[in-house]
């Protein structure tokens, strides 16, 4: 690979690496959602299980993206400097809590809620040490990887709900907060960084937020709110909340696959002041 002033792409991290993004943050957004629910019994354990298995499988992915995985012990040795090392720490507490809630041990729904937000947000910080990827240090991206895991783990709750009515219409109320928040998160995050792109990742930036404004975003709440303002069939409801779930996560894991693989393109260098040999210094007028 040759470096130089214009931009290359990034390929230490892979898909591997952008399904612990992917997984990690809808799962945790999923557990977020169960425990902002109010659910209880058999489908309440099946979410907690469908959140631990996304967040488990998302780790899983990192562990096999490590070029000598038998040492990823070490990951738990920097919390104090790390955001990899604090998101290890907080996914086992995480999983902790979660998998006693599934076995209706106690209810630990407010613990779960703070350490599901705290695992996304973990995540968004990993890619923000990254400071020769523009996409990935803008201050933005933190905020919006971490509404974006929680928009997806909203739409697979809202399709559950779909099939499954019974918690607490807060929820379906905080996943369209959510959705709106990420779509306009999205429009900003590229206006910012198309102003400092070259034309070639400016298309894939182009291209990595469309789908979080059109059938990610605006078809989703269209779909959202339909059934709340006007008469359709029970049948009808159903399939457009579940769609409107199943868009919103799948457009949320297509953001998230883009940003690690296709618009991790290093600046480049940049060398405002060069060296200029055989020139005399001017004399001090004084």
């Amino acid at each position: 690979m040759s470096f130089g002033p214009n931009p290359w792409l990034q390929r230490s991290w892979d898909a591997r690496a952008a399904g612990n993004f992917m997984f990690g943050g809808a799962g945790a957004g999923l557990l977020a959602f169960t425990a902002l629910s109010g659910w209880r019994g058999p489908v309440a354990t099946a979410l907690w299980l469908a959140g631990m298995a996304l967040v488990s499988g998302g780790l899983l992915l990192v562990w096999l993206e490590i070029g000598r995985p038998w040492r990823a012990l070490n990951v738990f040795a920097n919390p104090r400097t790390s955001w990899m090392s604090r998101e290890a720490y907080v996914a086992v507490a995480l999983l902790l809590l979660c998998a006693l809630a599934a076995l209706q041990v106690a209810s630990y729904a407010g613990p779960v809620a703070v350490l599901a937000l705290a695992f996304v947000y973990c995540q968004a910080r990993i890619l923000r040490q990254a400071r020769g990827i523009p996409a990935w240090r803008e201050p933005m991206t933190t905020p919006l990887v971490m509404i974006s895991g929680l928009a997806e783990g909203g739409g697979l709750f809202c399709a559950a709900w779909a099939v499954a009515a019974g918690g607490r219409p807060t929820a379906l109320g905080a996943f369209a907060a959510a959705l709106l928040a990420r779509t306009l998160l999205a429009r900003m995050w590229r206006a910012r960084l198309a102003a400092a792109w070259s034309p070639r990742p400016r298309r894939t930036l182009e291209s990595t937020v469309a789908a979080l404004w059109h059938w990610g975003g605006l078809l989703p709440l269209a779909l959202l709110f339909a059934p709340a303002v006007l008469p359709l069939p029970d049948a009808v409801r159903v399939v457009a909340m579940a769609v409107a779930g199943v868009l919103a996560a799948a457009a949320g894991q297509r953001f998230k696959y883009l940003l690690v693989t296709r618009a991790a393109f290093n600046q480049g260098f940049a060398l405002t002041q060069l060296p200029v040999r055989g020139v005399r210094r001017a004399p001090n007028p004084s």
